[in-house]
């Protein structure tokens, strides 16, 4: 069959071509999606087709039926690209088994970031399920300058991070130099832009610093993804500070978790940042799924008084590991003798997600906790983000068209990278050229199981995934022994 690249404005054509495939010799292909509702976020096709897949590429979108060596049969399905999750903190064999049962073939931690950046994933050098990648860690490097030690990411063969001076102290005019050449070169060594927990680090970072950072952002045309500093329920200042340095320098910027951030101001959030925008920054944000936050106990904010910030007392926070619910004797406890051990607080409302989800450029994101073993909890988010999103927010609640949501869980993520690492060109689309990570979803079907205290349960309606080509969830099956996934690196 003529091989063709469908658009959104060559829908007219496809009776010619499909009369022209019939007179051609079939073409075989190594692996054909079939009759399912193949959605492209890009080019808004939106049609039963078939997907001829070559190698690891997209080699042919038809609405005429394909061969292949193998053919997944999709008819009822929505075909997708695969989801990107451009926030997790579980890059282990656990976490990357119940990302891809949630249909994720890439994750990615922007916001905390690694240095080195081939830190990220080191538990998955043996082989990944999926592709993985992260930006460079100012926290990594804030670690190193200022107290000489070595702690790549939030966990590492040395263990996990804990708080010290670099969360506490101020740079000097030497110190900040030299975290900037450890930017640059974290850049120039394959970063994915900046990780920047700046709330976990409220009254450590001077002006000086921060403008450092964004300075040699907007040097390398790398984005930044920022935790901003969180004030009083709705406080914008944190945002603003940001907003402030993305115009002055241009640097591209990711607002991280804005529902959980912005609480029940995220309207007039997104609102500055649409103002922004218009005056020529360049801002995005994104959202998780569930809405309570999972973070260390340690973290910065849970010195200062958490319980008027958050509108919550200790009843409402969980320690993660065991789904416990505490009291004030247990938090003490916790915070005292297992400061990195992690927590869910429960303080967002369905009203705030509904808010976030409804901006046009709301990327989800999962913002898993580190995940090791079943017998320690972690957050439900780690197996349930993408189909809690699409089963909840989407069909259930009608937020939006499917398209739409496919954008926020693939296409808007891979656009947003591609200025720093240009295989993203590749990704979050479903057209001729395009890598062949592909979902596949019932969307009757398909909904989170995991919960608070149940986190390990994998998600329904996720019929198959593909990642590079290869068939790597059959009938909602892992298939074993298989590790398609690479390591993604910036320019």
């Amino acid at each position: 069959m003529t091989r063709f690249r469908v658009f959104a404005g060559a829908l007219v054509a496809l009776g010619v071509v499909a009369l022209m495939a019939a007179c051609l010799p079939p073409r075989h292909y190594d692996l054909v999606v079939s009759r399912g509702r193949v959605i492209d976020p890009e080019t808004q096709f939106d049609a039963i087709a078939d997907i001829g897949i070559i190698g690891d590429k997209i080699a042919e979108i038809s609405v005429t039926p394909l061969q292949g060596k193998v053919e997944i049969d999709a008819s009822g399905a929505i075909v997708a690209p695969g989801f990107i999750d451009i926030h997790s903190h579980s890059p282990t064999p656990l976490g990357t088994y119940y990302a891809v049962m949630d249909g994720v073939t890439t994750q990615l931690d922007l916001e905390a970031g690694a240095f080195p950046v081939s830190d990220y994933g080191y538990m998955l050098a043996e082989g990944a399920l999926l592709n993985y990648g992260a930006s460079v860690s100012h926290m990594a490097i804030r670690i190193k300058v200022i107290e000489g030690r070595d702690q790549s990411y939030l966990f590492s063969p040395k263990g996990a991070v804990m708080p010290g001076d670099a969360f506490t102290r101020q740079a000097t005019a030497d110190e900040i130099e030299a975290m900037r050449r450890l930017l640059e070169d974290g850049l120039r060594a394959g970063g994915l832009g900046i990780g920047l927990l700046l709330d976990y680090m409220t009254l450590a970072v001077s002006d000086a610093e921060l403008k450092m950072i964004f300075e040699v952002a907007a040097a390398f045309k790398a984005p930044i993804a920022v935790h901003v500093r969180r004030g009083l329920p709705g406080d914008p200042a944190g945002l603003r500070e940001i907003v402030a340095l993305a115009e002055a320098t241009g640097a591209p910027v990711m607002i991280c978790h804005i529902g959980h951030s912005a609480m029940q101001a995220v309207g007039n959030w997104l609102a500055e940042i649409d103002a922004a925008n218009a005056r020529g920054a360049r801002i995005i944000t994104e959202n998780l799924s569930y809405a309570a936050g999972g973070t260390a106990i340690g973290a910065d904010v849970f010195g200062r008084d958490w319980r008027k910030i958050f509108n919550i007392d200790y009843g409402d926070v969980q320690w993660t590991e065991t789904g416990e619910w505490l009291t004030k004797e247990r938090w003490d406890y916790f915070r005292k003798t297992n400061p990195a051990g992690m927590i869910n607080h429960h303080y967002v409302k369905e009203a705030w997600m509904e808010t976030a989800f409804k901006w046009p450029r709301m990327m989800v994101s999962s913002d898993v906790t580190p995940s090791f073993t079943r017998d320690r909890l972690a957050n439900p988010n780690i197996a349930g983000t993408f189909s809690r999103f699409l089963g909840h927010y989407v069909r259930d609640r009608q937020l939006m068209s499917w398209p739409e949501a496919l954008a926020r869980t693939s296409f808007l993520q891979a656009k947003w990278l591609e200025a720093i690492a240009p295989a993203f060109k590749r990704k979050g689309r479903l057209q001729v050229g395009a890598d062949a990570d592909i979902v596949i979803f019932d969307p009757e079907a398909i909904r989170e199981t995991a919960d608070y205290g149940k986190p390990y349960q994998e998600s329904r309606g996720i019929r198959g995934l593909i990642v590079a080509g290869r068939r790597l969830v059959e009938n909602g099956v892992l298939v074993p022994e298989l590790f398609p996934g690479q390591r993604l690196l910036g320019r």
